[in-house]
């Protein structure tokens, strides 16, 4: 090959690389757009973009009563109670119903009934071209994560929060999930100090926080939803896996880098962990913590986020500082 063949190819592959780098860098270090905090009259949609809600229309009208105390008008989707098998009605009746509140101006947020399984199934018929002239909270949990996903990736923050069916008749058996969730959603500064954890690993960092439920995010693996966290905080939570399971995906995001430039980890809800009949042998702390042993990055426990009672929103997208001590830990979230 000449010289001046090989002087080419050396430019084109500097030219190339290096401009992928800018836009890697300006990629996770541009703020995520703020959808407008809700206020008195203001519309919240509640609809159903997974499982079927069977016998939950009670829990559906507590929800209702409980935006509509904050002084809320609320819409609830065509579809909400349809069946399809596992499903909140079919595919096309799920977003339909998602696809109009993202488009109605009016709509200030939408509100997930519930999780389970489905919304993966909907990703590819959403159109985000009027959600992106007005953007909105999209609020929930567990299989929702792929929804946080999807528009973490378009430049939108989403708020990891409880559901509609997540409220009981007592309201006060999760008082803090939603105090948490009604001061976020009207713009009140959000923070925690958490109670320490042995298993912590201490540091400090800065960046924005995205995640939510471990297999959603190990199912986004390799398409449009997968996450770049360069620079950025990972929160993690799963109910009813076996540890073997929580290893694997965690194996699976670490060769898929991305663990690589992240900043940090926090750990949520890691709920009803099943046995299986060969056991683990250790701790999901340590389970966590060895998977994770190559890296140098904060690791902080004890964040109450997930599917226990104690549900405590967090502000996807949203730059947050971690300060991870054995005693105590804190997540600041900038205003």
């Amino acid at each position: 090959m000449s010289k001046k063949r090989i002087l080419l190819i050396m430019c084109c592959t500097i030219f190339f690389f290096g401009n992928n780098t800018v836009l890697a860098q300006d990629k996770t270090e541009t703020k995520l757009i703020q959808p407008a905090y809700l206020k008195a009259g203001d519309t919240v949609a509640i609809v159903a973009p997974s499982g079927v809600l069977r016998n939950r229309t009670e829990e559906v009208n507590r929800a209702k009563k409980l935006l509509e105390s904050w002084k809320l008008h609320v819409v609830i989707g065509k579809h909400v109670y349809s069946q399809a098998d596992h499903f909140a009605g079919t595919d096309q009746e799920r977003c339909e119903d998602f696809q109009i509140a993202l488009d109605d101006p009016k709509i200030k947020a939408i509100w997930s009934a519930r999780g389970g399984y489905g919304t993966v199934r909907i990703l590819d018929k959403l159109d985000y071209t009027k959600f992106l002239q007005h953007p909105k909270w999209v609020i929930g949990y567990s299989d929702i994560t792929a929804l946080h996903n999807q528009i973490h990736n378009l430049g939108v923050q989403t708020l990891h929060a409880i559901m509609g069916v997540s409220l009981p008749e007592n309201l006060s058996d999760i008082e803090a999930s939603i105090t948490t969730f009604k001061n976020t959603l009207l713009g009140n500064p959000l923070s925690y100090t958490l109670k320490g954890s042995p298993f912590n690993r201490e540091g400090e960092a800065k960046g924005a926080l995205i995640g939510g439920n471990l297999t959603i995010l190990h199912a986004m693996l390799g398409s449009k939803e997968s996450l770049d966290t360069s620079g950025k905080i990972l929160f993690i939570e799963e109910i009813g896996e076996y540890k073997y399971h929580i290893d694997r995906m965690l194996q699976s995001l670490k060769r898929a880098g991305y663990f690589d430039n992240c900043k940090g980890v926090v750990v949520g809800g890691m709920s009803r962990m099943r046995k299986n009949t060969t056991l683990w042998g250790t701790s999901i702390e340590e389970l966590i913590l060895d998977a994770l042993s190559e890296y140098d990055f904060p690791i902080v426990f004890n964040m109450p986020a997930g599917h226990e009672k104690d549900n405590r929103a967090l502000l996807l997208g949203r730059e947050v500082s971690i300060k991870v001590g054995k005693s105590k830990s804190t997540l600041v979230f900038d205003e």
